[in-house]
């Protein structure tokens, strides 16, 4: 064996063992306080400095695509399920549940779910297969007569937003699974046999203007 021939493979095991520690203590850091958990608390959970995470991942952004970029496929899988539902209403209804159990289960995918994340490239597919999601069944569900025809695919959107943001605080304060009444009175006024006699009072969002809103509410983390 000659030197240096096998010396760089320890180096690379190495390197993949604190890689993998550091997702390990991000997920579980994410999960419990959110996207904005400090990264000094994850380097040490992981048993590193602050120097090999960085190393790893330069930004936040970086670590939480590199942590979240398989979590969601599930909202994927519901959301393709949701389209082919014969009932619209149904479908949707289903497919809002499902979202709503992993806002429940993990405060870093609500963060993720409910606030623009920059720089986190596996969420943006994962964003507009939601978006398209709920334009085919909000358009299905207002042509089937089961949807207040007034409502615009932004105002789901911004209500769902608002609305997920509650639900680690009802898990955490609230009775098990708050969540579901809570989301069973949002649905509610969205059907069309409760349509107001008055129109809504004011002018519809547009995707701009929910973009921006979205972004103010959520964290305002840093890199």
């Amino acid at each position: 064996m000659t030197p240096g021939t096998e010396r760089p493979a320890p180096v690379r095991r190495d390197a993949r063992r604190n890689r993998e520690l550091l997702l390990a203590a991000a997920r579980k850091a994410f999960a419990a306080q959110g996207l904005d958990a400090p990264l000094d608390e994850i380097a040490r959970r992981a048993g590193v400095g602050n120097a090999t995470l960085y190393r790893h991942f330069p930004t936040r952004a970086a670590l939480i695509d590199a942590v979240f970029q398989d979590a969601l496929q599930g909202t994927v899988a519901a959301g393709e399920e949701a389209r082919t539902s014969a009932d619209a209403w149904e479908g949707l209804a289903r497919y809002l549940e499902a979202v709503f159990m992993l806002l429940a289960a993990d405060r870093g995918i609500n963060d993720l779910m409910t606030t623009p994340v920059e720089g986190v490239t596996s969420l943006d597919a994962v964003h507009v297969h939601n978006h398209q999601t709920m334009a085919l069944l909000v358009d299905r569900a207002q042509r089937d007569g089961a949807m207040r025809p007034d409502v615009t695919v932004e105002d789901l959107l911004m209500s769902l937003a608002t609305l997920g943001r509650s639900v680690p605080s009802l898990e955490a304060a609230g009775p098990p699974h708050a969540w579901r009444r809570q989301l069973a009175l949002f649905l509610d006024g969205l059907r069309a046999e409760t349509r107001p006699t008055s129109a809504l009072p004011a002018p519809g969002l547009t995707a701009e203007q929910l973009a921006d809103i979205l972004l103010d509410l959520g964290p305002h983390r840093s890199t």
